[in-house]
């Protein structure tokens, strides 16, 4: 409410009822006294009518107790009885009062007229300050002590709390405008390091997209023309590393773009490609077991292939740090998301027995297992930020190590942009 932004009021007890009633009675007593004292309309001796008067001048003193609810009344009220005093009574000689330059008008005219700030019509609360003034500065009897303090009793205070109200307003409105600017200029930096980031992505695909175009088109070649078996296979494995390479250089660009690059879409992980991946650990030595719920289909390409990254680098991880170890990935599908966990227990002990059925104990290779960035989990963990998932790696109560991600189910790229279009 702007009475209360202006006189500064916040406590509870403003706006509880009994407050104007007390007010009311307050005024309604120190205009009485005041009046007594020779400070307004009492005459030097005063008859049944001027102690009627001051009767009547409390009763309008106390409708202050609804200034609330009838802000435009209560100004009448007391214009009236002003309006008595100055016209009606005084110049007809009923009532003389013992000094004539005086203002008729109460004191509490003063809060009365702040009821421009409870009032629904301004317009209209505007105008009953107007005649509330007119009447209190008596301008048929021009006295400048009296139009003066007449208009400072009424008039001007609550003009300047509407001064107030509004430079308040004007100055939330400008912090608000400043804000909203700054959110503004925030967000724009944001959008010129997402198009950068884009830009940067279009470069970095041409680029090494070339390149490595270049070693699979070369590692084919070999393959066709090699003489030996051997040397075949590793041109096929040279290959086969390219186009995935290309795969997954395609998915980060398609995701960190904004507009479809044409490129065709590349397969989804499934179910067979989970299982090549525990074939091949166990061809080393570290058995796997693989568990899949649900339906694949649920999960979008992007998705499918950022879940099979993940089981790729944990079971990698688990043959560098663990190997021998016995290792359980579950693949779960949802409508909504896709949760995989990688478990692994503890290394075989070196003094040990090893796993029935093999020759010994799986060994760590410290030369393996110091290959590498030590960054594994963090692009890890950049990778599944960048499909908004979620991921937890830490090691396991039985001295094993443990990897849980969770990723929506469906991530919107570049490429499914440009299908949809």
């Amino acid at each position: 409410m702007a009475y209360r932004e202006l006189m500064g009021c916040e406590d509870r007890w403003y706006n509880r009822p009994w407050a104007d009633v007390a007010l009311a009675a307050l005024l309604m007593l120190l205009d009485t006294v005041l009046t007594l004292i020779g400070g307004s309309w009492w005459p030097a001796h005063p008859g049944s009518l001027a102690w009627a008067l001051l009767g009547v001048q409390a009763l309008a003193c106390a409708s202050l107790a609804v200034r609330r609810r009838a802000p435009i009344t209560v100004m009448y009220i007391l214009a009236a009885f002003t309006l008595a005093v100055s016209l009606i009574i005084y110049p007809a000689g009923a009532l003389t009062p013992a000094h004539s330059g005086n203002i008729w008008a109460p004191f509490s005219s003063i809060v009365a007229a702040y009821g421009v700030f409870y009032a629904r019509s301004r317009r209209a609360a505007l105008i009953a300050v107007g005649v509330l003034s007119v009447i209190a500065a008596r301008p048929w009897e021009p006295v400048a002590t009296v139009i003066a303090l007449g208009l400072l009793r009424t008039a001007v205070g609550p003009l300047i709390g509407l001064y107030i109200v509004a430079r308040r307003r004007l100055v939330q409105a400008l912090r608000e405008r400043a804000e909203r600017a700054e959110r503004e200029q925030h967000l724009l930096a944001e959008q010129a390091r997402a198009e950068e980031r884009a830009r940067l992505a279009g470069e970095m695909h041409d680029v090494v997209t070339h390149r490595v175009s270049l070693m699979v088109l070369q590692a084919g070649a070999l393959r066709m023309t090699a003489k030996d078996e051997a040397t075949r296979q590793a041109a096929e494995d040279l290959r086969a590393a390219g186009c995935q390479a290309l795969d997954e250089l395609r998915d980060l660009v398609g995701i960190l773009r904004a507009a479809p690059d044409g490129d065709e879409a590349s397969p989804a992980a499934s179910a067979a490609d989970f299982a090549a991946l525990a074939a091949e650990s166990a061809a080393v030595g570290t058995p796997v077991e693989l568990t899949e719920d649900g339906d694949p289909a649920l999960a979008s390409p992007v998705v499918s292939r950022t879940a099979y990254r993940v089981v790729r680098e944990a079971l990698t991880n688990v043959r560098k740090h663990a190997p021998g170890a016995q290792v359980t990935v579950r693949v779960s599908y949802d409508p909504a998301q896709v949760r995989l966990s990688v478990r692994n227990g503890p290394p075989p002990s070196a003094n040990g027995t090893g796993r029935p059925g093999s020759a010994g104990p799986v060994l760590a290779d410290p030369v393996l297992a110091g290959t590498g960035s030590g960054l594994g989990l963090a692009h890890l963990r950049q990778r599944i930020e960048l499909v908004h998932g979620t991921l937890q790696a830490g090691p396991g109560p039985d001295g094993g190590f443990c990897v849980d991600v969770t990723l929506p189910a469906y991530v919107p790229t570049a490429e499914s942009v440009g299908l949809t279009s």
